[in-house]
């Protein structure tokens, strides 16, 4: 139900414009109609693949019935948190959104309760809240810089006012404000070097957690810092700054999660770091504006659909043999042809392989890099994909052919995995075929809210 409203917003926002309500404290544009159509997506798809996980654990018995119902609350009330933070027209009211799921999902994270989990949760709690306190501290300088203008409380912090007024911010306070924010959001995000949280998590959380985590709760971390690159551009003196900061961390990201994917043991946390590689990829994006802007965006919506198959078929290849240690998950084509193909196929569009969707939005982020004359951030980037390329797929193929040290249990593979595994997979080849024209529009349309209008139609001439 959520999902379909979420949808809903999304098609009357992108086909009518901007949806107001609470006087003015709610909007909704195209830059978060964008994101909640990816959050209908997303949460929608995790919410099947969560009935038939949490149907396996129960027939194992490795999940009682009462914990069913604690997730089923703890995911209802993320969803509900997300798409709080989306609609939010208020700065602090987008802060507590996403501070809600920190605390609502620090207890998904230890669903199973063992040493790790509660070590994985905890470390979760521990880092993601001082960085939602940095973020805290972004949003009161950024309200200390208003309070300078004429723009009164508590209108002061709703951002569309914060633009109106970014010529007459205090430059020094904003600076400091973006410091702060960027630091805040971007370890929620997944940005290295805040990322140390990401990889725990990831691994202790049951799959259609990490699913969710990776797929939307990063995008929507990088969509609270999105808010005030507009501000920022518009302040004086201050054009291109905030921009260059996400650059810089998006690098840095792209080569760290590229670098740590070549040794890792464990399945999830291989895919954890493939998530901090692609956060990268679109923190560059957003960090060079215009098509960079529109790819970034459109990378967002193709890793999603990537890394949700992904997590789906690790969590179900894991339930098969009670681990996620690739040396016991070996010879997934034997285990489960579905989800083995699944498997692979991710794996396969994660590093950007044609026909797959992230092959388009990776190229079109490298025309991006070429086009601003970003030649040694472009060999730089290159190499990083390259070393991408060789450590996600060395275990790619080992998890795909290679003989287990362990046969594997049985686990029931219905109509609904082959149904799921299909739709998912149809998408990302379609959307690496031909963008959609609604698709199209729907980017473009965000990207203008990011960036100057010049941003919209870029991709108008670019075909696959």
């Amino acid at each position: 139900m959520s999902s379909a409203l979420n949808a809903l917003i999304a098609i009357l926002v992108l086909s009518r414009g901007p949806l107001l309500a609470g006087a003015g404290w709610f909007r909704v544009d195209a830059l978060s109609a964008c994101h909640l159509g990816l959050l209908a997506l997303v949460g929608g798809s995790s919410g099947l693949y969560a009935v038939i996980y949490l149907a396996e654990e129960l027939r194992q018995g490795s999940l009682t019935a009462r914990q069913a119902r604690h997730f089923a609350g703890l995911w209802c009330g993320t969803l509900a948190a997300l798409a709080f933070l989306l609609v939010s027209n208020n700065l602090g009211l987008m802060w507590v959104g996403l501070e809600t799921t920190t605390l609502l999902t620090a207890f998904l994270i230890a669903l199973h309760v063992s040493r790790e989990s509660l070590e994985a949760m905890w470390k979760y709690l521990l880092i993601c809240s001082v960085a939602i306190a940095f973020a805290f501290m972004g949003t009161l300088l950024a309200a200390a810089a208003a309070t300078t203008t004429h723009s009164g409380a508590p209108q002061a912090l709703f951002w569309t006012d914060l633009i109106a007024v970014a010529p007459r911010l205090d430059p020094a306070l904003m600076r400091a404000a973006f410091l702060f924010l960027i630091v805040g959001y971007g370890t929620k995000a997944g940005l290295a070097p805040m990322h140390n949280w990401l990889p725990d998590a990831h691994s202790q959380a049951p799959a259609p957690v990490s699913a969710l985590f990776s797929c939307f709760m990063l995008n929507a971390a990088l969509y609270c810092t999105l808010r005030f690159i507009p501000v920022m551009e518009g302040v004086p003196g201050c054009a291109g700054w905030a921009q260059g900061l996400l650059l810089g961390f998006g690098l840095i990201s792209v080569v760290v999660g590229a670098g740590f994917m070549l040794f890792q043991h464990d399945a999830k946390r291989l895919f954890a770091y493939c998530s901090v590689e692609h956060v990268g990829l679109i923190g560059l994006g957003l960090g060079l504006g215009g098509l960079g802007t529109v790819a970034a965006l459109l990378h967002s919506v193709n890793h999603s659909l990537a890394k949700a198959l992904a997590f789906f078929a690790t969590g179900r290849l894991g339930q098969a043999h009670g681990t996620h240690e690739i040396a016991h998950m070996s010879g997934a084509l034997r285990t489960s042809r579905a989800w083995g193909v699944a498997l692979l196929a991710s794996c396969l569009a994660l590093v950007g392989a044609a026909p797959f969707a992230t092959f388009l939005s990776e190229l079109l982020l490298l025309k991006a890099l070429f086009d601003h004359g970003r030649t040694a951030l472009l060999v730089v980037v290159l190499a990083a994909l390259g070393l991408a390329f060789v450590g996600l797929m060395r275990h790619a193929i080992r998890l795909a052919w290679a003989r287990g040290e362990e046969p594997p249990r049985r686990i029931t593979v219905g109509i609904a995995d082959v149904a799921l595994v299909s739709l998912v997979l149809a998408a990302l080849i379609a959307l690496g075929v031909v963008i959609p024209t609604p698709l199209r529009q729907a980017v473009e349309a965000a990207a203008a809210v990011v960036n100057a209008p010049s941003a919209a139609n870029l991709v108008a001439g670019v075909r696959p």
